[in-house]
């Protein structure tokens, strides 16, 4: 892959990042900077569409996880979900966020999130051979959801308004994040009963379920009292964080390799992932939830995909746990002391994390099943999946910025692209 990408320097591209939103065969009607471009629209191919990816969400090698935790002091902290380092970071190692991307060519899912690495760094040697490698990984664990664009209209509701003339075009290529909110707000909640702490509904001023067997016990302390809007707000800004890492990266490596696109939240979460779907706009196909409690429908999961640890998934939020806590200590679990991890004695290491207690999980089901009995649905203040922002990548319109803009509107890889990535002629 001798195309100069890896010998780009990271400041450059973060100095030269800018939302370049102008790409080959787009139009801007009318207005100071009305152009019509005199270039069809130019896919990009696959090996960049799978370069992108892989800056989103590639496998790097085994993240360190959270080293310690007061509520057991002399084993490493239980907190992580997954040890598995990918090219974004995510709140405490719980690692949910998967990338879902569309073009010309279809529509496709790339889940690293669970892939267990060979070694504490993935990318060593040579950066070129290291990079291929990155990309094959992805590619491996790439699956195409369809043979189409994803049908989002051009249209309010589902776009606003200045995004209807370039966003989802022809010759874009579209990158999707989403994370999974109920298995982040287990994480927490586990974290914060871990530590006694006493979950209270803010909202109905009372405890989050009967807890009151558990502060007997010693397992609460009634005197800490954590929000369950708080909590939540810290599992939301968490995966909008994560998500929004992924796009960085994406954005940063498309300065590298002279692309064009932005990254922007201008289109209607529910429409991509389906909510419309009586209408025809199939979206990413997600599974909705609806209630009488609430305005708008909730996504849940892709069926087969990414399923969130609540119903209707699962019968009800014990076996919910149940999942999570598998997940965590069973086999190729975070905690499995036959598989590999950063340390020098992983095995003793994983074999000192003690796994939940039964009265724990019957602690953190009380919590989870009371929020999903009182507002019918998990977690209860925000969607169970959740789809912040978006990247859009094209081959830019040199011409356009040529004709409207002062010199240095594009980087020297906007304008060797073509030669650099399409040496042999191929625009696809």
């Amino acid at each position: 892959m001798q195309t100069g990408l890896t010998e780009f320097p990271l400041f450059d591209a973060i100095v030269g990042r800018r939302a370049r939103r102008f790409g080959l065969g787009m139009e801007i009607p009318s207005g100071p900077l009305a152009y019509r471009s005199e270039a069809e629209p130019v896919p990009l191919s696959e090996l960049e569409r799978s370069v992108l990816v892989a800056a989103g969400t590639g496998v790097t090698g085994w993240s360190f996880g959270v080293p310690f935790g007061p509520d057991r002091p002399e084993e490493h902290a239980h907190y992580t979900q997954r040890f598995t380092g990918r090219t974004a970071p995510t709140a405490a190692g719980i690692g949910t966020p998967m990338l879902f991307a569309t073009d010309d060519s279809g529509t496709y899912l790339t889940n690293t999130r669970d892939l267990l690495p060979a070694r504490p760094r993935e990318v060593t040697g040579n950066r070129d051979d290291a990079l291929e490698a990155m990309v094959e990984t992805v590619r491996t664990h790439t699956e195409q959801l369809s043979e189409r664009r994803l049908d989002l209209p051009a249209a309010t509701p589902h776009m606003l308004e200045p995004n209807l003339w370039m966003a989802n075009a022809p010759g874009s290529t579209l990158f999707m994040p989403v994370g999974d909110a109920s298995e982040q707000v287990l994480g927490l909640m586990a974290m914060a009963l871990a530590n006694g702490n006493m979950l209270v509904d803010d909202i109905a001023g009372r405890p989050a379920g009967d807890l009151a067997p558990f502060v007997r016990s010693g397992l609460l302390q009634e005197g800490k009292r954590v929000p369950l809007t708080v909590l939540q707000q810290m599992a939301y800004e968490a995966n909008v964080a994560e998500l929004a890492f992924m796009g960085h990266n994406i954005m940063l490596t498309m300065q590298a390799m002279g692309l064009g696109g932005l990254y922007f939240n201008g289109l209607n979460r529910w429409s991509v992932l389906g909510a419309f779907n009586e209408s025809g706009i199939d979206g990413l196909g997600f599974r909705f939830v609806q209630d009488t409690r609430w305005t708008l429908p909730n996504p849940v999961g892709l069926d087969g995909h990414i399923e969130g640890l609540c119903p209707p998934y699962v019968s009800d939020m014990r076996e919910a746990v149940n999942i999570f806590v598998e997940r965590k200590f069973g086999p190729e679990g975070a905690y499995d002391p036959s598989t590999p991890g950063a340390w020098r004695d992983t095995e003793a290491i994983k074999q000192g994390v003690t796994p939940y207690s039964e009265e724990f999980i019957d602690c953190l089901s009380e919590v989870a099943q009371y929020v999903y009995d009182t507002y019918g649905k998990f977690p209860n203040t925000f969607t169970t999946m959740v789809l912040s922002g978006y990247v859009q990548a094209v081959h830019l319109d040199t011409d356009f910025y040529d004709t409207h803009y002062q010199p240095g509107a594009y980087l020297p890889t906007h304008q060797d692209h073509m030669e650099r990535w399409h040496a042999d002629g191929s625009q696809a």
